[in-house]
């Protein structure tokens, strides 16, 4: 088997596996777990195997037309493009979805309604695969687009509750929002570059000796930003993804890790020529990506759900993407994605057993609690690792990707390429050493009030609840493995890459290093004062003062949404029914009714009486005889 078919099974494995369990599924639920899981990891041993035989070699690329555009020179192609990203993204897009299914069997073993979430499953493994593949901008805006259609049904998969759909429904619409700019943006990207194929539109734009030149630069990067603000998360398009936390928790590990929001980082680093075009472009990214990981730190720090917690620390950690994006360096970005998307799920993961285990998600529940490290012993562990490395405490992962970021940040501020603004270093470089700070703090603070009590018992038992299954532990440990050890890659990974340089600099080391010892330190303070007094032990209301209660809120941008365009568009709304019913309808119904009144005349006219008839005509005569003297009279 060549390199081209191995990649091909790649996505199509789990979207044959998606269509089966669809059909099939209901008639015969014994076949829906096997099909939920062989498929996708056969195309994880797919992937494994494209990347070793890529093994840091020349790109391959292969394509066929798939639909005339009616302008021979914009065919639409189903064209691969396997090069050290792709591979690796794709790896780590395959591996996540196979611990999703796996972990899955046991924590919906009882959902009636697990046949047509195992299928969404697959459907957005496959497409965000297809993503990953292709070298075809439409071809890659069909899997963007199935990804949002599966995430609004995974979101909403316990429908029957109001906040499942609503999550659902608003996921749907706020990533629709960014979708359609970013539409425009593809297509006229490919009027200027004169092709869809995102490789050739690459080379053009970074070629040496005949460079092309986007016409509209500026515009078609802000556009496509939209998109990926939608689909990453991003300020001021982020506010679904706290509230797609209503969804089933493998559904938020597979959303937060290697899907959905991973996408707007990929396509921006496929693409990062044409972002580079435009240093306005540069300077609006890295703004976007200081806002978003400061925000979204002070937010996590607030909330009392466990998932909302993780769920605002994706957001935050895809703006460190965003902003080595900002600077530049797309290897950075992807590094830090790799490692993001295995120790995001295994935090997610771990937190769907420790929620299973305490009947339920919050913070100040699990602080009343005795021996729910005891009962949840692999959720605790676990975790604890993938904690550590989301503060980027060294030698786990998330140090070397977040110290790669910040140390592009840092080339960018103080010598910076040609045609990259030093103020997006700049801001990327502030912005990422303070929400490190933050990051360490509220990554200590879920640890600390979950599972520690320094000073006395805990007052409430651990209610009875299922033990995790053998899968989901298994689960648990395997993807405990990629957090501890993939930070090392630093080595080898810009073989695969651009061959720039991944390890980490003393300057910043220390710095961003010091910062998140600060955070964890202050948080443990703070956490020790809060058992003195009386009250609930968390320490966020001490660490954020005033913001705590803005910042619980998500800072009330969707209280500011609904001000300025929900409230505005449902008045409109209702106008436009009052004037339909009021004055559109009153037009058709006379429209209607005046046919009908002139033949109500016209039928007491025809009455058949001849004495009627007689009387009518002598009343005429009469009125023209009348008429005539009065006319001769005035002559």
């Amino acid at each position: 088997m060549n390199t081209t078919t191995a990649a091909v099974l790649v996505p199509l494995l789990p979207f044959a596996a998606a269509a089966l369990i669809l059909l099939g599924g209901r008639r015969a639920p014994g076949f829906v777990r096997p099909l939920a899981v062989l498929p996708t990891l056969a195309a994880a041993a797919f992937a494994v195997l494209v990347a070793a035989r890529l093994s840091g070699g020349d790109p391959v690329e292969a394509a066929t037309r798939l639909a005339p555009t009616g302008n021979d020179a914009l065919p639409i192609e189903l064209a691969l493009h396997l090069d050290g990203f792709a591979v690796l993204v794709a790896v780590l897009v395959a591996v996540v979805a196979s611990c999703v299914q796996i972990y899955s069997t046991g924590y919906l073993r009882d959902d009636p309604r697990y046949p047509s979430y195992a299928a969404l499953v697959s459907l957005f493994t496959a497409a965000m695969l297809l993503v990953v593949y292709t070298d075809d901008l439409v071809v890659l805006l069909v899997g963007w687009e199935t990804m949002g259609i599966c995430s609004y049904f995974l979101v909403g998969h316990h429908w029957e509750t109001p906040a499942a759909r609503a999550a659902s429904i608003k996921a749907f619409l706020v990533t629709k929002l960014g979708d359609v700019p970013f539409v425009i943006g593809i297509l006229a990207l490919a009027a200027d570059a004169g092709t869809f194929r995102i490789s050739d539109i690459v080379a053009g734009l970074t070629s040496t000796l005949s460079p092309t030149a986007l016409d509209h630069p500026t515009l078609i990067a802000l556009l496509l930003l939209a998109g990926v603000a939608g689909k990453s998360a991003q300020v001021p398009l982020h506010t679904w993804l706290p509230d797609a936390m209503a969804g089933p928790t493998p559904v938020s590990a597979l959303i937060h890790a290697a899907t959905m929001v991973a996408a707007g980082v990929y396509f921006v680093a496929r693409l990062l020529p044409v972002f580079a075009s435009s240093a306005a472009a540069l300077v609006v990214l890295a703004a976007v990506a200081a806002l978003t990981m400061l925000g979204s730190a002070l937010a996590a720090l607030a909330q009392d759900d466990v998932k909302r917690v993780l769920a605002w620390s994706t957001i935050g950690q895809l703006g460190f993407m965003t902003g080595a994006l900002a600077v530049a360096d797309r290897e950075a970005a992807v590094f830090h994605l790799l490692t993001h998307g295995a120790f995001k799920a295994l935090l997610f993961l771990a937190a769907g057993v420790l929620i299973h285990t305490a009947g339920t998600g919050s913070l100040a529940a699990m602080s009343r609690m005795r021996g729910l490290k005891g009962r949840a012993t692999d959720a605790y562990w676990t975790m604890t690792l993938g904690l550590l490395a989301l503060a980027a405490i060294p030698p786990f992962s998330g140090f070397f990707s977040k110290e790669a970021v910040i140390g592009a940040a840092e080339h960018a501020a103080f010598d910076p390429e040609h045609g990259i603004p030093a103020a997006a270093g700049w801001i990327v470089l502030t912005a990422g050493l303070a929400a490190a700070l933050l990051t360490a703090a509220y990554a200590a603070r879920l640890w600390l009030v979950a599972f520690h009590d320094p000073v006395a018992a805990r007052t409430e038992p651990v209610p009875p609840g299922h033990q995790a299954g053998p899968q989901l532990s298994a689960v648990l440990w395997l993807l405990a493995v990629p957090t501890v050890v993939l930070g090392l890659g630093y080595r080898v990974l810009p073989e695969w890459f651009d061959d720039g340089d991944l390890a980490p600099t003393l300057t910043t080391s220390v710095l961003a290093t010091g910062a998140a010892l600060l955070g964890g330190v202050v948080t443990y303070a703070a956490w020790r004062r809060a058992y003195e007094g009386e009250g609930p032990v968390d320490p966020a209301p001490s660490l954020l003062g005033p913001l705590h209660g803005p910042a619980r809120a998500g800072f009330r941008l969707d209280a500011l949404y609904a001000a300025a365009f929900v409230r505005p568009v449902r008045a409109a709304a209702r106008l436009v029914r009052f004037l339909d019913a009021a004055v559109v309808e009153t037009y058709v119904r006379g429209a209607a009714g005046a046919p009908g009144l002139l033949g109500a005349l016209t039928r007491r006219a025809q009455t058949g009486n001849v004495q009627t008839y007689l009387s009518v005509m002598a009343s005429g005569a009469l009125i023209l005889a009348v008429a005539a003297v009065l006319a001769a009279a005035g002559d």
